[in-house]
């Protein structure tokens, strides 16, 4: 306690950096094990972490090792199919690794929450895992401050990215343009789309490929639905798509979206396959299992979380170079939700 009797509140990495006169990017380069500082300016940082008291556990256990052995995943959502399987992916190529991980939520898309939460994952030390699937994700991602090591879990770029992009992702647009010719390639004279919400962009990379798929067959193109993560998104898009005795063929963003398609259309007495076909995407755990089983496009998600770890430990251990890149190649799954049109 101080002389007025109140506990004094934890110093934090602001004041670090205000006590030794540099950035609070310095200190958190520092804490890192970062050769880029000079070695006058780390002695000052080391004097004033020492002096404040600043986490001197966890940060005198990271300086004896020269790095923090964590990581930190910073994301909108743990329970959705594609979050939680990244974030066993991170998990268990951590442990392997001898790497402890953490989760910091990010509860709101709101610029000043985000930046909070970054800047509480940061003052953590060791690296940061940011899945940007969405507005809260792609914002924190551009928050993270200066020096600290990061990598970001991206939609399918719209060009190929710089060499200093530290991302990953899956080639979704290929994916769902594969998915489309295949329904295409049934009979189906176009296919509809119930669309997952985009992170960055009004035109997500699924809803590309399934466009470009039907442009090149010289399908009509008919408005995409606009539907959520969940089943209840996928219901309501499917209840309007039933009374439309044209609609064959629908394609949804993801496989939770599919499930509410499926259960609109049982209401609404329209069979699947038999009236319309229905394709998802993910190839979540229970898609093989519903009735009709679902033709969709199998992500590895675990094994997207993996390769973030790989490319944040290769900087993190100064091993590998910063270098962006797509990770495995998604894979049609074809059962029994997809048929030819009836007559």
């Amino acid at each position: 306690m101080n002389v007025t009797g109140h506990t004094r509140s934890p110093a934090s990495i602001r004041d670090v950096a205000a006590a030794a006169g540099v950035s609070y990017q310095t200190v958190s380069r520092v804490i890192n094990g970062h050769p880029s500082v000079k070695q006058s300016t780390r002695e000052r940082v080391l004097a004033a972490i020492d002096e404040l008291g600043f986490r001197r556990n966890a940060t005198a256990l990271a300086l004896a090792r020269g790095r923090s052995r964590a990581v930190t995943v910073l994301t909108a959502n743990t329970t959705h199919y594609g979050y939680a399987s990244i974030l066993q992916g991170v998990e268990e190529s951590a442990r392997a690794a001898a790497y402890s991980v953490g989760v910091g939520v990010l509860e709101s898309a709101d610029q000043a929450a985000v930046t909070a939460e970054v800047q509480r994952a940061a003052d953590a030390g060791g690296g940061l895992v940011v899945i940007a699937y969405d507005p809260a994700g792609v914002r924190a991602l551009e928050a993270v401050p200066a020096g600290v090591p990061v990598v970001g879990i991206v939609e399918t770029p719209a060009s190929p990215p710089t060499d200093n992009r530290p991302w990953v992702w899956t080639d979704d647009r290929e994916a769902e343009y594969e998915a489309t010719r295949h329904l295409l390639s049934l009979g189906h004279e176009t296919v509809h789309y119930v669309a997952i919400p985009s992170s960055t962009r009004r035109t997500g990379a699924r809803t590309s490929g399934w466009r470009q798929a039907l442009k090149e067959a010289g399908a009509a193109q008919p408005l995409p639905v606009q539907g959520s993560w969940g089943p209840a998104g996928g219901h309501a898009a499917g209840l309007k798509l039933a009374k439309d005795p044209s609609v064959t063929a629908i394609l949804c963003g993801n496989d939770d979206l599919a499930l509410g398609v499926l259960r609109a259309l049982h209401e609404a007495g329209r069979s699947v396959p038999g009236e319309v076909s229905v394709a998802g995407f993910d190839d979540a755990p229970h898609s093989a299992y519903l009735t009709p089983s679902l033709t969709t496009v199998r992500l590895d998600f675990t094994g997207l979380g993996r390769a973030a770890f790989a490319l944040l430990h290769g900087v993190l251990e100064e091993s590998a170079p910063i270098a962006p890149h797509p990770v495995s190649v998604p894979e049609l799954v074809v059962r029994e939700s997809s048929g030819r049109p009836s007559a």
